[in-house]
């Protein structure tokens, strides 16, 4: 019988892509307001640059095993606990700066002043445009009173709060809510996933791993036996290597496969 239901957050419930497009799309905007530039090209070139720098510095391996990725780097503030945390939190102010440098270098742009500017702007940008899928609400309602509810979210404390404050009514569903770099390491790892079922107090086999991201959720999943949903909206390729027990395109077609669940129960 499932009793709880773990959600990821990021693609899941939160449409973080389209939250941070309309946050380069607005700063780039700006940028356009100052010199004739392509406001496309301008982004690409920034994503470019903010990857290489982000997997340069010596916090990187630990982002790959907390999941935080470049483009957090260029908002998030990492008021965290931890070395590694202190560390990035250092980084930050000139992480930013340098990615909008060097993305207006790469368009023939020499503008620091801009750069500084853009660097500030994308971070209030991002926080002004929070998105969540449009059933997002309408599944945990329906949800809500059979099942317990659980958030399991890679990435800074910090960081994921700030994105649950600016989308305070989601809170209140869950039970728990546990975020990667309180715990010490990420999805995939089995030890957050066994984690999160001694803190609900179920086992494997009465939780459901719900999630966007194969190699994070629902590789994690499979590591402790537990069945997993792809939320694929995207119409990504499956992987041979990483096969959920369920893919889906749309959260409300969780619905069918949870009855389909309670009917194998059942029958058993």
């Amino acid at each position: 019988m499932i009793k709880a239901i773990i959600f990821d957050l990021d693609d899941t419930l939160l449409w973080d892509k389209k939250s941070v497009e309309m946050a380069f799309r607005k700063t780039c905007e700006y940028a356009a307001q100052v010199h004739e530039l392509d406001v496309a090209e301008l982004e690409e070139k920034v994503r470019v640059e903010a990857r290489k720098l982000y997997e340069s510095y010596d916090t990187y391996e630990y982002t790959q095993m907390i999941g935080i990725n470049p483009f957090e780097g260029l908002w998030g503030t990492f008021e965290d606990e931890g070395a590694s945390f202190i560390k990035m939190k250092e980084i930050v102010p000139s992480y930013r700066k340098e990615a909008w440098t060097k993305g207006l270098q790469r368009i023939g742009i020499n503008d620091e002043e801009l750069a500084s500017m853009l660097a500030e702007l994308f971070p209030q940008e991002r926080k002004k445009h929070p998105y969540l899928y449009e059933e997002t609400f309408k599944v945990l309602d329906h949800l809500k009173d059979t099942y317990k509810l659980v958030l399991l979210t890679n990435g800074s404390p910090s960081l994921q709060h700030t994105k649950l404050e600016i989308t305070s009514e989601l809170v209140p569903y869950f039970d728990q809510i546990i975020i990667s770099g309180a715990f010490g390491i990420g999805k995939p790892d089995a030890s957050i996933f066994q984690h999160v079922l001694a803190e609900s107090g179920v086992t494997a086999d009465e939780a459901i791993m719900v999630g966007d991201n194969l190699m994070t959720d629902i590789l994690g999943a499979s590591r402790v036996g537990m069945r997993s949903v792809w939320i694929n909206r995207e119409d990504k390729l499956p992987s041979e290597e990483v096969v959920p027990t369920y893919e889906i395109d749309h959260l409300e077609k969780l619905y069918p496969v949870l009855e389909e669940l309670h009917k194998e129960q059942v029958v058993q």
